[in-house]
């Protein structure tokens, strides 16, 4: 059984989070948090192998929870996957350096959400389409002022003796 901890600031969206994921086998929320400072706080009483993580909320926001739950615990602690409606790069970016293990948009579908926590669960990474788009994006970019090579220039490499 994959325990699961909602970590949002909207109670509608928890308790309707909680009836998807309490219909998949395996699955199980056995708490909630609504805000990042509640989510820190309940750790120290519950056991939980995924914390589903809200970035936008009041008082301590996603990424500083993410933050100070992996300075706690670990990264062997509980697996963080984010859901947000917040989906832009550097949304990406913070929390996946803040420590998440995981991207999704609150756009997912229900079956997206059940295997994004199965997966982080298992130690692997659940990404959307647009966290990977940003993670790409800000991979591929040259650094600010790096001069790459001009079109139709050959880039040479020195030669290994």
């Amino acid at each position: 059984m994959t325990t699961v901890m909602l970590v949002d600031d909207q109670e509608m969206i928890r308790k309707g989070l909680r009836v998807i994921i309490d219909a998949y086998p395996g699955l199980d929320v056995v708490a909630e948090a609504g805000d990042g400072f509640t989510a820190v706080r309940r750790l120290d009483s519950v056991q939980v192998d995924v914390i589903l993580m809200d970035l936008n909320m009041p008082g301590m926001d996603g990424v500083e929870a993410v933050r100070r739950i992996r300075e706690a615990r670990g990264p062997e602690g509980p697996r963080i996957l984010v859901l947000t409606t917040f989906d832009q790069d550097e949304n990406v970016l913070a929390a996946m350096r803040a420590g998440a293990n995981g991207f999704l948009g609150k756009g997912a579908g229900p079956d997206e959400l059940a295997e994004g926590i199965r997966r982080v669960a298992a130690g692997a990474h659940a990404l959307s389409d647009n966290a990977i788009g940003a993670l790409v994006s800000h991979v591929s970019d040259p650094p600010c002022g790096a001069a790459g090579p001009r079109q139709g220039e050959t880039v040479r490499r020195p030669h290994s003796a």
